[in-house]
């Protein structure tokens, strides 16, 4: 397998994760702190090693890449993304050792949201905005992958999005780097609008900064320890509401804004979905709050739909501890946590589209059961949808399950309690942010954790962020046969 399209991407990666290094670099020196340097240092190594890469690889046949070269691709980006990412921790007065490092680094990167820092505020200015600047470009990093890459791959049914024009792995790069630029402008002024929102609804400006670009990139990571939830601002939390249904819709569809994107946005029964699914799953909670803890109904319905829908589009904010909220609210909200948003945007989980194909697939089969010689067909979006397709989807749905029990069970060997594995595997391979119970739910934080489980919730952070096939595809010893 040729690697130099894959070193001379990964070089250029590297070198602009580097870059991203001086941004906490240079507000820890405003600031005066001594961590400055050790952004200074990790930036250092991390440019070296990217502009070793890029020097060492000829730019031949940059244009096109394939299949093989495509999965190694992906893989080692968010890999390598994930362990340089981690230098700036390791290195600054963070009492972080490298199991930690690592987790805080491809949690920020996986817009996972988990953290091991059990008090934000002891931070540095520094530290917080690079959780976040991990954040806002892994993000961008989704979307690309999302709209470019895995409909090519094929990858869990992604291919009913190819577009006609890019219907090969050959095209990858080229309809990466088409999408990277408009991605770039429109997710950059989103960031812009929700700061200057932020702002004016009554947050510091350095919070505004943060807590946009971690919200647009539905990851969660705030720079306060109780969360969104320490603001107590009604307003703030609609603003981040609105923020995280923004990251959770298709990118494609801001992309095609000049030519009537509102109108297919509104029409795209993932949209549809996503609305409706949320909306219902916050009115039962209202319904709940109010019936078991005695809340008011505006005060229940503003914590029910700000936790569902943050743990629903694996942002991972809390505005209260809704571990507090009762055994039956808990299984609600570890089930939200399956479902993500819709496929294009920054969410992780199930995603809309499949659980759509799935329903129409069981409905056919239902209608089979009554008419045995009728031809029924899967419709998606008022098309028909190809039995490769509702394979993909099949496949994956079963590989997302069993890789959940697989991490569950891993984890409670590890001598996690039944509550907190079963949580722990969810919000890792969901990419949501906290789980459930009092060590790593929203009142608390993964720190605690064994090194064993943080670095199974590691692997299982890049393999729901992945879209599982990606990475399982390449321990198949065939992958790497002639």
């Amino acid at each position: 397998m040729p690697l130099n399209p894959v070193l001379y991407i990964l070089g250029i990666l590297l070198s602009v994760l580097a870059l991203a290094m001086l941004i906490p670099a240079g507000m820890d020196f405003y600031d005066g702190h001594a961590n400055w340097t050790a952004f200074l240092a990790a930036a250092s190594i991390t440019m070296f090693f990217g502009l070793g890469l890029l020097l060492s690889t000829r730019l031949d046949g940059m244009d096109s890449i394939n299949l093989r070269q495509a999965f190694l691709l992906t893989n080692s980006a968010w890999i390598s993304i994930g362990l340089f990412g981690a230098l700036p921790f390791l290195l600054a007065d963070t009492d972080m050792n490298i199991h930690d490092a690592v987790f805080e680094s491809v949690s920020g990167i996986t817009t996972t949201g988990s953290t091991v820092i059990p008090l934000l505020e002891v931070m540095s200015r520094g530290i917080l905005m690079w959780r976040a600047v991990l954040q806002w470009l892994g993000g961008i990093g989704i979307i690309v992958m999302a709209l470019a890459v895995l409909p090519m791959l094929s990858i869990g049914g992604m291919q009913l999005f190819r577009t006609e024009s890019y219907d090969t792995p050959d095209k990858v790069i080229p309809r990466a780097t088409e999408l990277a630029g408009g991605i770039f402008l429109i997710y950059t002024l989103l960031t812009f609008v929700w700061v200057m929102m932020f702002a004016s609804a009554g947050m510091p400006g350095f919070d505004a900064v943060t807590h946009a670009m971690t919200t647009l990139a539905t990851g969660g990571f705030s720079t306060r320890t109780a969360s969104i939830g320490s603001f107590d601002n009604a307003l703030v939390e609609v603003l981040t509401i609105m923020g995280m249904v923004v990251g959770s819709l298709p990118f494609a569809h801001y992309l095609a804004l000049t030519r009537g994107g509102w109108k297919n946005l509104i029409e795209d029964p993932q949209v549809r979905w996503f609305i409706a699914i949320s909306a219902s799953v916050s009115l039962i909670i209202t319904f709940q709050l109010m019936a078991k803890i005695d809340l008011p109904l505006l005060v229940a319905l503003r914590q029910a739909s700000f936790n569902t829908v943050s743990l629903m589009t694996g942002t991972g904010y809390s505005s209260t501890d809704y571990g507090l909220w009762g055994g039956h609210t808990s299984v609600i909200l570890l089930i939200a946590m399956f479902i993500g948003g819709c496929a294009g945007s920054t969410t992780c989980g199930i995603k809309m589209f499949r659980l759509q194909v799935l329903a129409a697939t069981a409905k056919v089969q239902l209608s089979r059961l009554l008419r045995p010689h009728a031809v029924s067909v899967v419709y998606y979006n008022r098309r028909p949808v190809p039995e490769t397709v509702m394979d993909a989807v099949m496949g994956f749905f079963y590989l997302y399950i069993l890789s959940f029990v697989i991490l569950a069970i891993l984890l409670g060997l590890t001598g996690l309690d039944l509550e907190t594995a079963l949580s722990a595997a969810a919000t890792s391979i969901s990419n949501v942010g906290p789980g459930l119970g009092e060590i790593i739910g929203p009142s608390g934080s993964f720190e605690p954790l064994s090194a064993s489980s943080k670095w199974i919730m590691v692997a299982g952070m890049i393999l729901g962020r992945l879209e599982l096939f990606t990475v399982l595809v390449m321990l198949m010893p065939g992958f790497w046969r002639r």
